[in-house]
């Protein structure tokens, strides 16, 4: 199935979760955010939260400076 990432098209697995994704995507384990459709979910959440075909996901990486 089809998905938008932060502008980018990716195909993934029928079923794949937010937590599937992250790995997919080699994503690190912490300071990151990732919203589905504009909204965030949370972190308890990616294991239980299915993509469906479409979905727009945007992945918030934190940065340190000022």
């Amino acid at each position: 199935m089809k998905l938008t990432v932060n502008s980018k098209e990716t195909e993934v697995k029928d079923g794949c979760t937010v937590a599937g994704l992250s790995t997919l995507l080699t994503l690190p384990e912490k300071g990151i955010a990732i919203a589905v459709n504009n909204r965030m979910i949370p972190r308890t959440e990616w294991e239980n939260h299915v993509l469906q075909p479409g979905d727009n996901l945007i992945v918030i990486k934190a940065a340190c400076g000022g």
